[in-house]
């Protein structure tokens, strides 16, 4: 018996080594990339050393409007992440705590919106932004965003898991549903608030379809569109690619440092109830 659970221990670990190499290779290789001239880049075999070539990172400033897309990007990402925390934990505890008539039949409907694929919203949400006025605009590329259905099912099933002991007890003192949600539920609930946070952070700041179709002027767009725009029909400069693709990384990654074990505990914390 113990021989066996030895073995199972080393074969997880090898799987887990495996899979850690397999995410964090890609990761490498773009910082090599982005180190070497396009020749180098692009040679037949590759070579595996960087070039100490600092100027692609340089280049990326020249080629781009950096600095604003880069503001637009963390604009965008914050808006639709407050919104979406707001808007969906409300939602989340109408459905989790509520009773209100044809209460499973609406979950239902939002649910299914999870089954849907989101390019299928493309042609009406651009032609609502159309109507709007709103094409090359900041509220193009937020509006959209400040709700969704994976959100609201994420914090319903954390809402269940809370005991519902504070929130009885902040009735019989008095306090209406708005004020449990605010006073109780909501402190409460920080690790899957913030799991929330995260993933529609890291969502929205790699978003890619949106922003392309709905803005097109370079003082408009995100960071993800802005890099988009450097590849080439016939000829991409990739290392210059690869320098801006790791600079508009890292904002994210050092978010993710800072709160990766509230996030884990979050998601480790939903789905305790159906």
């Amino acid at each position: 018996m113990p021989s066996f659970f030895k073995g199972s221990r080393v074969l997880l670990h090898t799987v887990l080594i495996a899979a850690s190499l397999a995410m964090v290779v890609p990761f490498v290789w773009q910082i090599i990339t982005s180190l070497k001239t396009l020749s180098s880049a692009t040679a037949v075999p590759p070579t595996f050393l960087p070039e100490g070539h600092w100027a692609n990172y340089g280049r990326v400033f020249d080629l781009l409007p950096f600095g604003t897309q880069f503001l637009n990007t963390v604009v965008m990402a914050l808006a639709r992440t407050l919104g979406q925390v707001l808007f969906c934990s409300m939602a989340a505890y109408a459905f989790a705590r509520l009773r209100f008539p044809f209460k499973r039949v609406l979950f239902g409907i939002i649910l299914s919106v999870l089954m849907v694929p989101p390019q299928l919203f493309i042609i009406p949400q651009y032609q609502i932004m159309s109507d709007l006025g709103w094409l090359n605009s900041l509220q193009a590329l937020i509006v959209p965003g400040l709700f969704s259905a994976f959100g609201v099912f994420l914090l319903r099933q954390f809402f269940l898991s809370l005991p519902v002991e504070l929130e009885e007890a902040a009735r019989i003192d008095g306090a209406g549903p708005l004020r449990v949600y605010w006073s109780i539920v909501l402190p409460l609930a920080r690790p899957g608030l913030v799991a929330l946070a995260v993933l529609t952070l890291l969502w929205s700041w790699n978003d890619l379809f949106w922003p392309l179709v709905v803005n097109s002027d370079p003082d408009t767009m995100t960071l993800s569109a802005g890099l988009a725009s450097l590849q080439g029909q016939f000829q991409t400069d990739y290392p210059v690619l690869m320098a801006g693709s790791l600079l508009a990384s890292l904002p994210v990654i050092v978010v993710f440092v800072f709160l990766q074990r509230q996030f884990i505990q979050g998601i480790a914390q939903t789905g305790i109830k159906g």
